[in-house]
């Protein structure tokens, strides 16, 4: 009996992992549209055009609108859904989800209101479950073209992380396993934030020396962070960590960097986002983050930044001489 993953969101992520899953002939993936619309254009195409465009979709991969028929007899539910509409989606589907079902997430984000992660979500919705996490740096282009990935497995159960390991994997598509769940959500929500600072970096054009030196401060917030919110420093400096935040900072495929850029250039945010076909976590996550860290007094001042140039109108040169007249102190201070 083949094994079956319901992977839950159309967009370029969810269309990738499905891909990638595919590949193994033991596997039944059905990929679940959320509409209509995007479900009726992959089904004509067996593309998708939008995000993924000359990337066939293979007919054994099952494409529907029916979440009933997505989850009936699932083995793994695979959410490929942007943080901002976890809660919502996951309501949607209640319903219909086993209480058995094990999920892995995708999302890389916090939720604003509640400072939830996107595993937090889905079990304050679905009720208590095996959860995981599938984080790293993985652009989806490159995923869905074959390209070497590899990412990390979280799980505060080590057999669910094991045979996602195993059934994720493939001769392009490596996966390790971890235990710090946290760590790795916090990791692959925080690297956003910094996407932003670097595509400002990239449009203000300062070059290579500048932007080693905020990749590498960056990441040394993002570990300062997730530290103080029960993470485990090591994993900042793996893939869910340093290697997310390198892709996430250099590839011309980054949303967020590419907000970045677009506010150097001097767009307004609203401009920015409105012309968007899909969502950048960082514009949502600055905001979470730099709002708990206030409560919780931890120094943050490349994110204090973001959030000034996108909430607070700051002109981003500004906000560039701001953080280089900053009093000077230790590199190997690594606390607040």
């Amino acid at each position: 009996m083949p094994i079956k993953f319901a992977v839950l969101g159309d967009g370029a992520w969810g269309t990738a992992i499905a891909l990638v899953l595919n590949q193994n002939a033991d596997h039944r993936v059905v990929l679940w549209s959320a509409r209509e619309e995007n479900a009726r254009i992959l089904r004509e195409r067996r593309e998708n055009v939008r995000l993924l465009p000359g990337v066939p979709i293979p007919q054994s991969i099952e494409l529907t609108t029916d979440v009933k028929q997505a989850l009936d007899g699932a083995d793994l539910g695979v959410m490929a859904i942007p943080t901002v509409f976890v809660r919502e989606t996951m309501r949607r589907i209640a319903p219909h989800v086993h209480q058995d079902l094990p999920i892995v997430s995708l999302a890389k984000g916090l939720e604003n209101d509640t400072f939830l992660r996107p595993t937090e979500i889905v079990q304050q919705v679905l009720g208590p479950r095996a959860l995981a996490v599938l984080s790293g740096p993985s652009h989806a282009e490159e995923v869905s073209r074959g390209s070497p990935t590899t990412v990390v497995a979280a799980s505060l159960s080590y057999d669910l992380s094991r045979w996602v390991q195993e059934r994720f994997h493939t001769d392009r598509f490596r996966v390790y396993t971890n235990t710090d769940v946290v760590g790795v959500e916090l990791a692959g929500a925080l690297k956003n934030i910094i996407g932003i600072a670097a595509g400002v970096c990239d449009g203000l054009g300062l070059g290579d020396n500048a932007k080693a030196a905020l990749m590498t401060r960056g990441l040394v917030e993002i570990a300062r962070f997730g530290i103080a919110l029960g993470a485990e420093q090591q994993t900042f400096f793996g893939l869910a960590g340093v290697g997310d935040l390198i892709t996430t900072c250099i590839s011309k495929h980054g949303r967020n960097r590419h907000v970045g850029e677009r506010l150097a250039r001097g767009d307004k945010l609203p401009q920015i986002l409105a012309s968007m076909s899909m969502v950048a976590e960082g514009v949502y996550t600055t905001r979470s983050v730099h709002d708990k860290a206030l409560k919780m007094d931890l120094d943050m001042p490349i994110t204090a930044e973001v959030y000034r140039m996108l909430y607070e109108d700051k002109d981003p040169r500004a906000a560039v001489q701001d953080l280089m007249r900053r009093e000077p102190t230790s590199e190997s201070d690594f606390g607040p």
